[in-house]
Order: C-alpha cells, then sequence, then structure tokens
C-alpha cells in the first residue's frame, strides 16, 4: 500500500511539472532563459566532423558532426544561389558574420551556442540575446511593416491556440543561417512557430521565404530548453573587442590599401 502511495505522489508530480504554465490571458507562458542544443549554428543540414581553421588549437578548433535540422535534408537553392554558398563556405573562416561579431539575424539568433531570454507581454514580447547584446521587440497588436532592413527585423506576432507564431520581414541581406556559409537575400521572409509542449521544452519551427535565392519555401525544426537553474540569466558578450582584427584586417598589413599601409 505504501509503495502505491509513493508511486501516485512520483506520478502525480511528474504530471505536475509536465504541465504548460499558462499567463493570466490562458496563453502559454514562454517567458524564460532558453538555448538549443545541438550543432545547427554550424550546419543546418547534415555534416560530418572537420578540421578546424587552425592546427594549433587541435580537436578544440574542429567541427563537430551533427544531424541536420531542415525538413526533408537539403535546403532547396536555386543553381546560381548553391554556387554564392559555396563560396561563402570556403571563406566562411574569414567571412561569417558571426566571427565579426555582427547581429545573428533571424532565425540564426534561436540555435546560437549561447543562451536568450524571453520576456512574455500581451502587447509586445521582447526577446534579448546574450550574443553581440542583440535584441527585438516582436509586435502583438495590430501588424506593422518594416520602415527599414535591419539585421534582427520586424516581426508581428500572433497566437494559433498555443503557438506564438511571428511573421518577420525587413531583415537586411547580411546575416548568415549558419557557419556554413548558407544565405538569404533581403527578400527573406521567415514564419517562426514557438509551442511550449511542456514548462521546460519549446518546438521551435522557422520557415524561410526568399523567392530570390531558394526554390521554394523550406522549414527548420529543433527543440529549445529551459535554463532550469533558479540563479539563471543572460550575460553579456560584447564581442566586438573580440572582433577588431577580423573586422579591419582587410585596412592593415600587405594587402592593405596604400594610404591604410603604416
Amino acid at each position: 500500500m505504501l509503495k502505491l502511495r509513493v508511486l501516485s505522489l512520483v506520478l502525480a508530480a511528474a504530471s505536475a511539472s509536465a504541465q504548460v504554465p499558462r499567463t493570466a490571458d490562458g496563453h502559454p507562458d514562454i517567458s524564460g532563459i532558453w538555448q538549443a542544443i545541438g550543432t545547427a549554428n554550424w550546419d543546418l543540414e547534415d555534416h560530418g566532423p572537420e578540421a578546424g581553421p587552425f592546427y594549433q588549437l587541435g580537436a578544440l578548433g574542429a567541427i563537430p558532426p551533427g544531424r541536420g535540422v531542415v525538413e526533408g535534408g537539403t535546403i532547396p537553392y536555386k543553381p546560381e544561389a548553391l554556387a554564392k554558398r559555396n563560396q561563402n563556405r570556403a571563406n566562411r573562416w574569414k567571412d561569417d558574420p558571426e566571427l565579426k561579431c555582427y547581429m545573428p539575424g533571424i532565425p540564426r539568433a534561436a540555435y546560437l551556442p549561447q543562451p536568450f531570454q524571453i520576456v512574455q507581454g500581451t502587447s509586445v514580447v521582447l526577446m534579448a540575446y546574450q550574443f553581440a547584446s542583440a535584441n527585438r521587440v516582436v509586435n502583438m497588436g495590430k501588424p506593422k511593416e518594416a520602415a527599414v532592413d535591419t539585421w534582427m527585423g520586424t516581426g508581428n506576432g500572433h497566437w494559433e491556440g498555443d503557438t506564438l507564431v511571428i511573421e518577420n520581414t525587413g531583415l537586411n541581406d547580411q546575416s548568415w543561417l549558419d557557419r556554413s556559409g548558407n544565405y538569404h537575400s533581403d527578400a527573406l521572409k521567415v514564419t517562426e512557430r514557438y509551442t511550449l509542449t511542456d514548462r521546460d521544452h519549446i518546438r521551435y519551427e522557422a520557415t524561410q521565404d526568399d523567392p530570390q535565392v531558394f526554390t521554394r519555401p523550406w522549414k527548420i525544426a529543433m527543440t529549445l530548453y529551459r535554463d532550469v537553474d533558479p540563479n539563471a540569466t543572460i550575460g553579456e558578450f560584447k564581442c566586438v573587442e573580440y572582433a577588431e582584427r577580423a573586422l579591419y584586417s582587410d585596412l592593415s598589413g600587405p594587402n592593405a590599401p596604400p594610404e591604410t599601409k603604416k
């Protein structure tokens, strides 16, 4: 009898922890600190291990293998766009915007190997990212058009049942989708879907629609994990000072323009 009672208490506790928390207006409460765990930031598609750019780093600089997060397995590039992606990949150790501390753009901000925080309100949803102090404010009211193209775009959100849907437009063409050179144009529209499957997990999906680069819209999907530490917070990673040589290397050394050489 005692064993049954203990088992019942354990099951009840497990059931309670799995319940989806909700705000006063009944929507799932996704406020918290979240992070993707995986290798999507290295490459959205299936990829094997590779050596890093500097042999001095040994295994520390190597690329880990990873399972792709692209629905169908392959990003549907137009032929000329695929050639540009391959060129990006060949030059990734100097051209990746992440390397230069530029803001990550959408959807890449969600799966960088650093946490981000969601603060959920009724009229706006704030997302603050540790990397490069990037942030965005998602409008939950009447949709607004993007005034200008920016790194993080203009986001308009709404609820479809228990899923937060954010339609992002006004993205510039400077960000990459991962470290492997996958990219987009400034015609990109990203539709994100955040579904809280239980208290500590979000099913994250993002559909990319860019007729200048891709033959059709395509989707990625992954899990975001809540940092359950009661003292969890995001830190400051103002990375410009770490990226100065990458940013300005073309302005110094033997290949610099004559007027900049010292």
